[in-house]
């Protein structure tokens, strides 16, 4: 069976695509997305201080508004890689023959490709919101080496909390109670925000899981489909790209992820290159945008 591809998409049409993929990285979903990022954007936020006065018959100037920018700059990355079909080729013959009357129509092999370049992209995406520094094939993220926007030696006014020790199913309600703690001592303003969550990865979460599954979580002594994550009445956001052993509490409105997929920039290239060398390679190439900020540091507090 031959297969012949040679497909671009561009602009809007890469955007889709690309868009799609995204969505695949978990964390963006706890994340405020700013799309048609040509470049940069400045993020701006207002605080109010006594700008409540009592009535009077004339205009009489009170208080002040400070106005705080940050800039969120997406970095341009790109995807080549160079595949053997026969690497996918058993896996999409695969979906070809699905049993079953009712069985929905196969992807074409366009699709499947593309679908496979799109959980690299996922993957990508989610580490660096996390884990990312400015190297290359990365952007700089939250809790990144050295420059993570959270460090203290890069925004002094994020709260530092600090861990008893690496987690474990015995520490990890003991850890939790102390950042909701120091939620409550140093950011009491954001508490009843109702896009308020605490961040971790998934190993924390399972730490966490069995810990209330030991004392006994709704008179059940596992997960079960009753079960919401939360604690001590705060949402629990679980983001597969963070570090282990650190615990983020914030507002998904004061962190942002920024993109571009409208630009013509954003491009997806499938090119067989069979009729240009006659090998049995494709080569995929992708291009898109990416990068994180925060709004309030002091609204922010970080676990390690």
């Amino acid at each position: 069976m031959a297969f012949t591809t040679t497909s671009n998409f561009a602009g809007k049409a890469a955007g889709f695509y690309i868009s799609a993929a995204l969505k695949e990285a978990k964390s963006l979903d706890y994340l405020t997305m700013i799309e048609n990022i040509k470049f940069k954007s400045n993020i701006q936020r207002m605080a109010g201080s006594g700008v409540v006065a009592d009535a009077t018959c004339d205009f009489t100037d009170a208080g002040t508004l400070a106005l705080t920018e940050k800039v969120l700059e997406p970095k341009n990355l790109q995807i080549n890689l160079d595949l053997c079909k026969s690497t996918l080729l058993d896996s999409w013959e695969a979906l070809q023959m699905r049993a079953g009357a009712g069985a929905p129509p196969p992807a074409s092999f366009d699709d499947y490709v593309i679908s496979y370049m799109g959980e690299i992209i996922a993957q990508a995406t989610e580490e660096s919101i996390w884990s990312g520094t400015a190297v290359a094939g990365k952007f700089n993220g939250f809790l990144g080496a050295v420059t993570g926007l959270l460090l203290p030696g890069v925004d002094a006014t994020v709260i530092q909390s600090t861990a008893s020790g690496a987690y474990t199913a015995a520490n990890i309600i003991a850890n939790l109670q102390t950042l909701t703690a120091d939620m409550a001592a140093n950011v009491p303003a954001i508490l009843g925000k109702d896009d308020l969550h605490i961040y971790m990865n998934n190993k924390t979460y399972a730490f966490y899981v069995s810990a209330v599954s030991t004392l006994g979580y709704v008179n059940a002594y596992n997960m079960n489909g009753d079960y919401e994550p939360v604690f001590e009445g705060y949402k629990i956001a679980v983001c597969p790209g963070m570090n282990d052993n650190e615990l983020v509490a914030a507002e998904k409105s004061n962190c942002f992820y920024g993109t571009d997929l409208l630009s013509d920039a954003t491009r997806i290239t499938l090119m067989d290159m069979a009729q240009l060398d006659g090998s049995d390679n494709m080569r995929l190439v992708a291009r898109y945008s990416g990068g994180v900020q925060t709004g309030v540091g002091a609204d922010i507090v970080r676990q390690s």
